[in-house]
């Protein structure tokens, strides 16, 4: 073997010593993300630049403090942040940890829309109060562990079925993650927010915190009037026609859809309740 080939063997290595580390970096960024634990990356960022700033000013009391808070936050960050690694490790034991994502997404999720239409429409027309939440990017793995764990494909009857009265499942909400019910008789947020309408239950005001928090989009059909609504960022569009909620959804979803009528659907919590 010439010296020739061994360089390039060298770099060939090197590079998909790389190539791997940033995979991992990779894969470890999506396990934390959307958790507790971003906001300690960020955290760890801001320490980093005080110390270097305190350490180039020479601002010694405060350099040794950022210097005790590293020494010593290795430690508080498994402490704190136990079912962060406890989650990721499970992954790496079930081998999800490389997984890649299929290339029927796209068929799962148009399942998972009609499922929830055909769910929600049922359930409407009997007024039967539901509460779905669905995941998007902004994980919600704090709000499953409230709940039951399910872990089960999406179907229109077993929405249904969750949400029938007196049930042990019923009393809460069911977060679907990845086109699967992840949990149900799960606690979301309730929306602290000064302008909503005494008018919403239960189920909407905790529809609106957990739209205030994450970017999830979440389903509520009302016990009293049987009407569909769904809340994204913040903001809530209710009394929807069915055909409105379905071209909703498939906006959220589907890459390729683009809802007709969608921007007359909102309604204004902060004001009067229509009809």
């Amino acid at each position: 073997m010439s010296i020739e080939d061994f360089d390039v063997l060298k770099y060939l290595a090197i590079t998909v010593d790389i190539l791997l580390v940033w995979y991992v970096i990779y894969k470890l960024i999506m396990v934390i993300k959307g958790t507790k634990a971003v906001q300690l990356l960020k955290g760890i960022f801001v320490i980093l630049i005080v110390t270097l700033v305190s350490d180039k000013f020479n601002l010694k009391t405060l350099n040794w403090m950022m210097e005790q808070v590293l020494l010593w936050g290795f430690l508080a960050i498994i402490i704190i942040f136990q079912p962060e690694l406890r989650r990721a490790l499970e992954q790496l034991g079930r081998g999800r940890f490389f997984s890649r994502t299929g290339g029927n997404e796209e068929e799962q999720q148009e399942k998972m829309i009609e499922a929830i239409t055909k769910a929600t429409d049922y359930m409407a027309k009997r007024r039967i109060g539901a509460l779905i939440s669905i995941e998007k990017e902004t994980g919600m793995g704090d709000y499953i562990e409230t709940g039951i764990p399910l872990d089960a494909k999406v179907s229109s009857e077993l929405l249904i079925n969750i949400f029938i009265p007196n049930t042990p499942l019923h009393d809460g909400a069911v977060v679907l993650q990845k086109n699967c019910v992840a949990a149900a008789a799960c606690y979301l947020p309730l929306s602290e927010s000064p302008f909503i309408s005494k008018e919403l239950g239960t189920r909407h005001r905790a529809a609106l915190g957990i739209s205030e928090v994450t970017d999830s989009v979440t389903v509520v059909v009302s016990e009293e009037t049987g009407a569909i609504s769904l809340t994204k960022n913040g903001e809530l569009y209710r009394d929807l026609k069915l055909d409105v909620f379905k071209e909703l959804l498939s906006k959220e979803f589907l890459t390729q859809t683009k809802p007709k009528q969608a921007s007359s659907a909102r309604w204004n919590w902060r004001g009067k309740k229509n009809g």
